[in-house]
């Protein structure tokens, strides 16, 4: 699948038509398009529930050009949050904000979109979707209404063991 365009979005379920329609109507990959933006997590695979949000990750250069630009581009928006912090040994910048009623998450790093951890994450989980039935599926979204974080729902139903993050990236040389 190409994530990079979103135009699987738009002849998607509801949820994925909304953030079609958000992500156009607001432009908001266009106006990130400097990061290389890609939509990411549970919308553009259908494992959302009713309180997911939307998530863009980017890849910045220099931390302070990007806090710069972000909050330029976004504190306006409803319910405008900002955080820094390390994951990974890595500065992250984390961005919230509302749109519609849909929460967006803008996630940071100095590390190309499709070399981070969320980007992998979601190909890996798209692929074991394919490789299962839609009860599969349907049992991750009932874990993680439960409760339970994507990957550690995966992981339950792998039946992995340790951190379900790392585990998981395991599949990815499959």
């Amino acid at each position: 699948m190409d994530y990079e365009n979103i135009g699987y979005l738009k002849n998607g379920n509801p949820r994925q038509q909304k953030a079609y329609s958000i992500l156009t109507d607001y432009q908001l990959l266009t106006r990130l398009g400097a990061y290389t933006p890609i939509v990411v997590g549970t919308i553009p695979i259908h494992l959302d529930i009713e309180n997911s949000d939307l998530d863009i990750i980017c890849h910045f250069h220099d931390i302070e050009e990007y806090i710069h630009f972000i909050k330029e581009a976004f504190s306006s928006y409803k319910h405008f949050y900002i955080q820094t912090h390390i994951q990974k040994q890595e500065p992250s910048v984390v961005i919230k904000m509302e749109i519609e009623g849909l929460v967006i998450e803008i996630f940071g790093q100095n590390i190309p979109t499709k070399a981070q951890f969320a980007y992998r994450h979601m190909c890996i989980e798209h692929q074991l979707l394919c490789e299962n039935d839609e009860s599969f599926r349907l049992k991750i979204i009932d874990l993680k209404r439960q409760g339970y974080k994507t990957e550690p729902a995966f992981a339950m139903m792998l039946g992995l063991r340790g951190n379900p993050y790392e585990e998981l990236l395991k599949y990815e040389k499959r």
